[in-house]
């Protein structure tokens, strides 16, 4: 007798695209959060920096990797069909440091998200990124900092906020040592927020 191993009725299965534009720790968390998971996985890597460590990573773990350009996904299809084609149904940023263009959100509403180094509405916006944001805040002086996943839309930073942690900003702190901290809330939330967002929508 052999064990009937095709999925139940009415199971779903939704494929992700993880965008990044570096070294690619949080795709590696997701990746790694994911793999077991039989209702969600991560099928594509969009990148658009030949160099950036997210393709090692990738190939690693034998992720097709899709190479954009500028003036196509921005001004072109964004890359739209060969999405279609990958089969892919979510979209997650994950350090991706391009505008998305109003065609991707419009074919993916409510389905992409991001996570942003800081407790918006505070420092975000329009070249608010990485150790920007940082130096940002301790020169304001703030006591706390933390990370927001929020969904995407057409401006920078500004969609439905769906989950925030904090963390205390020391006054020895540099940027860098607080992107650190930062680094570590990131690692620790994304991932399960990511599989939490999906299976919301399945549901």
């Amino acid at each position: 007798m052999f064990l009937d191993l095709s999925a139940p009725s009415g199971f779903q299965h939704t494929t992700i695209a993880i965008f990044a534009s570096g070294a690619g720790s949080n795709a590696q968390k997701i990746i790694e959060h994911l793999h077991d998971n039989k209702e969600i996985s991560v099928g594509l890597i969009v990148c658009n920096k030949p160099a950036a460590g997210v393709i090692q990573i990738a190939e690693a773990w034998q992720i097709p990797v899709l190479m954009i350009e500028k003036e196509v996904f921005l001004k072109g299809n964004a890359y739209i069909n060969e999405l279609r084609r990958a089969s892919i149904d979510f979209i997650v940023l994950a350090g991706f440091l391009w505008k998305i263009p109003e065609l991707l959100i419009q074919n993916f509403r409510n389905r992409i998200i991001n996570i942003h180094p800081a407790l918006l509405p505070k420092y975000g916006g329009k070249g608010m990124y990485g150790s920007k944001v940082h130096e940002a805040v301790i020169a304001a002086g703030e006591k706390e900092s933390g990370i927001t996943i929020h969904f995407v839309d057409e401006h920078y930073d500004n969609g439905d906020v769906i989950f925030q942690a904090t963390c205390p900003v020391f006054e020895e702190d540099t940027a860098d040592i607080l992107a650190e901290r930062i680094h570590q809330l990131e690692h620790e939330n994304f991932p399960g927020v990511v599989e939490e967002c999906v299976l919301s929508l399945q549901s």
